[in-house]
C-alpha cells in the first residue's frame, strides 16, 4: 500500500487529526439538521403519513448504496478532495469540475438554510431582536470552530451531534408515550394513520415525488469521505464510519418519522414551525417544548458548521487543482484553510439576501435546489466507484486487497446512478419545485461551459500528472 499512499500527498497539507467518532458525529452533524427537524412537516405535507414513511426508508437504501460505494473510494484514496478527486480521475476531469463547484455551492447555500431555520424559530421568543444580530453571533461561532486545529473541530461537533441525537430519542419516546395515551393528552392511537385520507391520501406515488426533499434530509452522510482527507486511520474509521452513519440515520429518520406522522395530521404539517415540538406541546410538557427548540436550533447550528467544514475543505482541494483561485490553497499554522473557511462562509451570508425576495418559498426552493444537486454528486460517487474498481482490476489489482468492497458490484452502484438520476427528473412533476430545474440546469450549464472556454487547459496539465500516478499506484504492486 505503500505505492498507493503516493496517491494524497498532494492534500497532505492537512492535519490527520480526525478519530472515527469524529468522523461519525459529523457526519450524523450534517445529516441531522433542519431536514429532519423542520424540513420534514413539508415531506409529511407532500406525501401523507405512510408516504412520508415510505419515502425515508427508500430515500434511506439509496443513501447505503452511496455509502458502500463512497466508503471502497475514501479508504484507497483517503482525501479532502473526495468525490470529486475521485470523478476528476475515474471519470472525467469535467465531471470533477462539476461535481466540485456544485457541491460547494450545496454546502454554501446549506449554512444558509440552516441559519434561516434556527432564525425562524429563536424569533419566536425574541420577536424584537433582528434576524441580523443572530446571523453575526452565528458567523463568530462558526469562525472560531473552523479556524481551530480540526481536532478542537471534531470534538465539539461531536458534542453537538449528540446533543441532537439524544434530542431525537427524547421526542421519538415522548410521541409514543403520546400516541397510547401515556401522557395528560388522551390517546391518539391510529387516528392519523388510518384516517384523514389513509397512509397515502395523495397516491404512492407521492412517495416518489417527496424523495428530492428527503435527499435533501440524508444530504451530510457524504461528509465521510471528505473527513476521510484528515481521519487519523482511513482504513479502519471510515469502513466503520460508513456502517455505523447509515444504520444510525436510517433509524433515526424512519422511526422519528413514524412517531412524527402518529401525531400531526399530514394537512397541518409544513415548514414554519419543528413538528418535533409539536409532539411536547401534544405531551402536556410546555417547558420540553422550550427545550426541543433550543436542541432544533443546535441541531441546525452543528449541521451549518460541518457544512462550513466540508465545503471549506474541498474549496482548498479545488485550489490545488486549478479548479479555484490558487490564493485559497494557503493553510494556517494549525494546518487549517482559514481563506476557504471565510470564502465559503461569506457565500453562504450572500445566501441569505435571496431571503427578502420571497421569504414564504425561499425554504422549499433551497430545500429542493440542494436535494437536487445532493442526487446529482451522489449518482456520480456511485458513477466513480464503478470507474475506479475498473480501472483497479485492469492494472492487476485484486479486488480481495481492497480494505472495503462495496458489496454486489457492480448492481448496487448501478442502481443508485439510475435511482439518483430518476429523483433529479421527477422534480419536473413537482410544479412547485420545478424552478430548480429553471435554475439548476442553466448553472449547470455555465459551470461547464466555463470549465470547457477558461479551465480546462490549467486542470488538465495537472490532472495528467496525478492521473498518471494514480494508474501507475493502482497496479499490481498494490498488493
Amino acid at each position: 500500500m505503500n505505492k498507493l499512499n503516493e496517491i494524497v500527498d498532494k492534500e497532505a497539507g492537512l492535519k490527520r487529526g480526525m478519530r472515527s467518532r469524529h468522523m461519525f458525529m459529523i457526519s450524523i452533524g450534517g445529516v441531522i439538521g433542519t431536514g429532519l427537524f423542520v424540513g420534514s412537516g413539508y415531506t409529511i405535507n407532500q406525501a401523507g403519513p405512510g408516504g412520508a414513511v415510505l419515502a425515508y426508508i427508500l430515500g434511506g437504501i439509496l443513501v447505503g448504496i452511496v455509502m458502500m460505494s463512497l466508503g471502497e473510494l475514501a479508504t484507497i484514496m483517503p482525501v479532502a478532495g473526495s468525490f470529486k478527486t475521485y470523478a476528476q480521475v475515474f471519470i472525467s476531469p469535467s465531471i470533477g469540475f462539476l461535481s466540485a463547484w456544485l457541491y460547494w455551492i450545496n454546502g454554501a447555500i446549506t449554512i444558509t438554510v440552516e441559519w434561516l431555520a434556527a432564525v425562524m424559530i429563536l424569533q419566536q421568543y425574541f420577536p424584537h431582536i433582528p434576524s441580523v444580530v443572530f446571523y453575526a453571533v452565528f458567523f463568530v461561532i462558526y469562525l472560531v470552530l473552523n479556524i481551530m486545529a480540526v481536532g478542537v473541530y471534531g470534538e465539539s461537533e461531536f458534542w453537538f451531534a449528540s446533543i441532537k441525537v439524544i434530542g431525537i430519542i427524547v421526542a421519538s419516546a415522548v410521541g409514543i408515550a403520546v400516541i397510547f395515551g401515556w401522557t395528560s393528552h388522551p390517546a391518539i392511537g391510529a387516528t392519523n394513520y388510518l384516517h384523514h385520507g389513509g397512509l397515502f391520501p395523495n397516491g404512492v406515488g407521492a412517495s416518489f415525488l417527496a424523495l428530492v426533499s428527503v435527499c435533501f434530509s440524508y444530504s451530510g452522510t457524504e461528509l465521510i469521505g471528505i473527513a476521510a482527507g484528515e481521519s487519523q486511520d482511513p482504513s479502519k474509521s471510515v469502513p466503520r464510519a460508513v456502517r455505523t452513519t447509515t444504520l444510525r440515520t436510517l433509524l433515526f429518520y424512519v422511526l422519528a418519522m413514524i412517531v412524527l406522522v402518529g401525531i400531526i395530521p399530514w394537512q397541518t404539517a409544513g415548514v414554519n414551525d419543528s413538528p418535533f415540538a409539536t409532539i411536547f406541546q401534544f405531551a402536556g410538557i410546555p417547558s420540553a417544548h422550550v427545550i426541543m427548540d433550543i436542541i432544533v436550533v443546535t441541531s441546525a447550528l452543528s449541521a451549518g458548521s460541518s457544512w462550513t467544514y466540508a465545503s471549506s475543505r474541498l474549496l482548498w482541494s479545488m485550489s490545488l487543482d486549478g479548479m479555484a483561485p490558487k490564493f485559497l490553497s494557503t493553510l494556517s499554522k494549525r494546518q487549517v484553510p482559514v481563506r476557504s473557511v471565510l470564502f465559503t462562509m461569506i457565500i453562504g451570508v450572500a445566501g441569505l439576501l435571496l431571503y427578502k425576495v420571497s421569504p414564504d418559498k425561499l425554504y422549499t426552493w433551497i430545500l429542493s435546489g440542494i436535494g437536487l444537486v445532493v442526487v446529482i454528486d451522489w449518482g456520480i460517487i456511485c458513477w466513480a466507484q464503478i470507474g475506479f474498481r475498473r480501472k483497479y482490476v485492469r492494472s492487476g489489482g485484486k479486488v480481495s486487497d481492497l480494505p472495503y468492497r462495496t458489496p454486489l458490484y457492480p448492481i448496487l452502484p448501478l442502481v443508485g446512478i439510475i435511482a439518483n438520476a430518476a429523483i433529479a427528473v421527477s422534480l419536473w412533476f413537482v410544479p412547485g419545485q420545478r424552478i430548480t430545474i429553471y435554475t439548476g440546469v442553466p448553472i449547470m450549464a455555465i459551470i461547464m461551459l466555463y470549465y470547457f472556454l477558461f479551465a480546462r487547459k490549467k486542470i488538465l496539465a495537472k490532472q495528467n500528472e496525478n492521473k498518471e500516478q494514480i494508474e501507475n499506484s493502482l497496479s499490481v504492486e498494490l498488493s
